[in-house]
């Protein structure tokens, strides 16, 4: 269906390719999942699969791309679309109408589909994704997402023979996720859809594939199975660790495999008290911000209801719930920038003798106070380049560590010439955190910034919010990255229709709930182990080697 034959990609401002001579072949009605680190031409790869790649991104193709025997050098993406659906990483960007029902049906509008196969389309996709209640809604209303699933579902309804998803479960928390996985897969199983899916959660999606394509950074591209490419490659989800550590084989993809696998190993570990993930924080810690009675409506709706919450100094807190839960709405009313219908938000100022509500200072003082990365970070972008960004920002803080320093620390190796738009969203989330950074806020608010980066940049993630955190700055997350909060956060809060649900130790919370688990703790459940490194930690020494 997808044939790739000699392909290389060369952006005229780049180095080196972003492809280099890659020959694979993607079969009908097969799943096929794209790994690598950020910025190794996943998303090039993708495109050059509709044509975007190089009609529109510019850069030259070397070599042939055909998919159902048509050659993208001679049919741009419009002569594709009736067999290849495109999703992007930004749903936002590709709607084109107001409402969810008008989007999902004017994929089928273009391709002059008689009006009553469209009715009966649209409705199929509204259950299949879950979107049914939501038919009306106005796009810009729904959370990021709900967005998401709106944006599959739009390409969905033309019933296209390929279908291109690039992060499609990088908004949605694990349920929703689920959900359009098994709905993806039920296109793939029953009617022989052929998908190609470039995600970093591999977590969630790696049980699904047929096949694995690997790009290590070179512009080269490795295809197998999943347990083959997984077994070698530098990038790799957490049961593939700990297969890996254990010395399991075959490699298991799934927790029902694993959990398997992993009865001798739970037996070994029976008795023993897993090493903190985290270093413990002390009730007696300084409170930067102090939140009641926190009450957001949208048009008479509540998003949020009466929540109270405290933040301490140097805590990492973890925001979980699913989507449209008020997350992001109460991020904003902390922060200041959003409606806020009721209740008091205080910030301690650096000399912890005054308190100030960020809504009442000017934005400048604000975002002293408190700093906020938002779902979209390109939001916050508006200049030319990413040096004019950086130095703006530097110009504005005043602060003696510049914005660049950070940036490099996030994601090294973006050049200053770079447009901010042309980033990838990994790219453009670690540049917007380091302009926010540079700030020095007294409370770092982050939502969803997982999204777009692998295991390596995540990592370096919960380097810079640790170093934040000993600063003594207070640390929020809105994540549906479950994997990600285990390592990273002190304490979790679950939000649910408005309102606190949970709020307690990250180990306490979240091994409990069968939503919220991450991999590890699932596959050596009930021991209360949440990561590869405390299993590693916590083996008896006697059989230290076979888990080395």
């Amino acid at each position: 269906m997808i044939t790739f034959d000699q392909v290389t990609v060369h952006y005229d401002d780049a180095a080196g390719p972003a492809l280099r001579d890659v020959d694979l072949t993607v079969e009908e009605g097969e799943l096929c999942l794209v790994v690598g680190h950020t910025g190794v031409g996943k998303s090039t790869l993708l495109g050059a699969v509709n044509g975007l790649v190089p009609h529109f991104t510019g850069g030259t193709l070397y070599g042939r791309v055909t998919v159902d025997g048509r050659d993208t050098a001679h049919h741009p993406p419009r002569e594709l679309a009736d067999v290849v659906g495109v999703v992007g990483q930004d749903p936002i960007d590709g709607f084109v109408t107001d409402t969810v029902e008008e989007e999902l049906a004017y994929a089928m509008e273009q391709l002059a589909i008689p009006p009553g196969t469209m009715r009966k389309r649209v409705e199929e996709t509204l259950d299949l994704l879950g979107l049914a209640d939501l038919r009306h809604r106005a796009l810009y209303e729904l959370s990021g997402g709900q967005q998401q699933r709106v944006a599959i579902g739009s390409v969905l309804t033309a019933h296209p023979r390929v279908l291109v998803l690039d992060e499609p479960t990088s908004a949605l928390d694990p349920t929703a996720a689920e959900e359009v996985l098994a709905a993806v897969t039920r296109l793939v199983h029953d009617l022989g859809v052929t998908v190609l899916m470039a995600e970093h959660r591999l977590e969630r999606v790696v049980q699904y594939a047929d096949r694995v394509i690997h790009l290590p950074g070179d512009g080269s591209a490795r295809i197998g199975a999943p347990a083959d490419i997984l077994r070698t490659s530098a990038i790799a989800p957490p049961i593939v660790e700990l297969g890996r550590a254990a010395g399991w084989s075959p490699l298991p993809l799934s927790i029902r495999d694993a959990r398997r696998a992993a009865a001798p190993l739970r037996a070994r570990l029976a008795g023993q008290v897993p090493a903190p993930v985290r270093r413990p924080v002390t009730d007696d810690l300084p409170c930067l911000l102090t939140a009641r009675g926190v009450t957001v409506a949208y048009q008479g709706v509540a998003a949020v209801r009466e929540v109270d919450v405290d933040l301490r100094a140097g805590e990492i807190v973890a925001l979980m719930g699913r989507n449209g839960s008020g997350k992001s709405s109460l991020l904003w009313a902390l922060q200041g920038s959003g409606p806020r219908r009721a209740g008091t938000v205080k910030v301690s100022e650096t000399s912890g003798a005054t308190h100030t509500d960020p809504h009442s200072v000017p934005a400048a003082r604000a975002r002293r106070l408190v700093g906020l990365v938002p779902q979209t970070p390109a939001d916050l972008l508006y200049l030319e380049s990413v040096k004019q960004e950086l130095d703006q920002a530097d110009s504005e803080s005043g602060t003696r560590e510049k914005a660049r320093t950070v940036l490099d620390r996030l994601a090294p190796g973006i050049d200053d010439a770079t447009h901010p738009r042309d980033l990838s969203e990994g790219q453009k989330l670690a540049l917007v955190l380091a302009i926010q950074l540079s700030a020095a806020p007294q409370v770092v608010l982050l939502d969803e910034p997982t999204r777009g980066l692998d295991y390596r940049a995540k990592t370096e993630l919960i380097r810079v919010v640790d170093t934040l955190a000993a600063e003594g700055r207070a640390v929020v997350i809105s994540t549906h990255d479950v994997e990600f909060a285990a390592r990273a956060a002190d304490r979790v809060v679950v939000m649910a229709e408005g309102d606190v649900v949970a709020d307690g130790p990250t180990a306490e919370v979240i091994v409990s709930s069968p939503v919220f688990a991450p991999q590890t703790a699932k596959i050596l459940a009930p021991l209360a182990f949440l990561t590869v490194d405390q299993v590693m930690a916590s083996a008896p020494a006697a059989e230290e080697e076979t888990l080395s």
